[in-house]
């Protein structure tokens, strides 16, 4: 299996790389200073070929172009769009940061977008057809009961709506969209005190990504593979 995984020098993105080189699958690992993610590159380097990193800055869509068109012949089973940023910490009601806002928006919301476009035809020549966006429970307008992070949130949900879309206008090409949530984990951005180690909620994820069926595009799936209420 071919996978192409952003975000991947740190947190959930370099755990998953980890966990896809254990499987003894492809990894296309991209991140936005490729030279500069020495843990990335040490495992890259270990990996007898299976690892391979690229530039992908998801704040400049030259950056998406210009790896869409390096991998332009490549086969790809599963995109996922694992790279993301929580925002200013200028969230709550009266203090919300409008230009961090929208860089925030450029990041998890439109660039999920560009990335799905520019590569499915690589998807399409794929055997999975898998294109997953790594949302947040925090999306859920159900399950907000303590308001703020509007930032966060707002751009969350904007991805949820993305996906959904999505999961509509690729079903003739036999390609499944989904928005996880991968749990609280223990990250840079989780803390220490989260419920669950990056490893266990990526080895969870790539469960619920694998045994995926054409009913389930359009899901927001939880950690457990259980609905999220949008």
């Amino acid at each position: 299996m071919k996978v192409l995984i952003t975000g991947a020098s740190r947190g959930i993105g370099l755990e998953m790389v980890r966990y896809g080189m254990d499987q003894g699958w492809e990894v296309l690992a991209c991140c936005r200073h490729p030279f500069q993610a020495e843990k990335l590159l040490s495992m890259a380097q270990l990996s007898n070929g299976r690892v391979s990193v690229h530039l992908a800055d998801m704040s400049e869509l030259a950056t998406l172009q210009a790896l869409a068109y390096e991998l332009r012949n490549e086969a790809i089973d599963m995109l996922i769009n694992n790279a993301g940023v929580y925002g200013s910490d200028k969230n709550s009601f009266g203090q919300v940061d409008v230009h961090d806002w929208l860089e925030t928006f450029k990041v998890n919301s439109i660039a999920p977008l560009k990335m799905a476009e520019l590569f499915v035809e690589q998807l399409s020549m794929g055997q999975t057809k898998v294109i997953a966006c790594l949302s947040s429970k925090m999306a859920s307008m159900a399950d907000n009961g303590s308001g703020g992070n509007y930032i966060y949130r707002s751009s969350k949900a904007a991805l949820n709506a993305v996906v959904k879309s999505m999961s509509v206008d690729l079903a003739d090409k036999s390609i499944k969209c989904v928005a996880l949530h991968p749990g609280w984990v223990k990250t840079e951005m989780g803390g220490p005190n989260a419920e669950i180690s990056a490893r266990e909620s990526v080895a969870s994820m790539f469960a619920i990504l694998r045994a995926l069926q054409a009913e389930d595009s359009g899901r927001f799936i939880d950690i457990d593979g259980s609905d999220i209420s949008w």
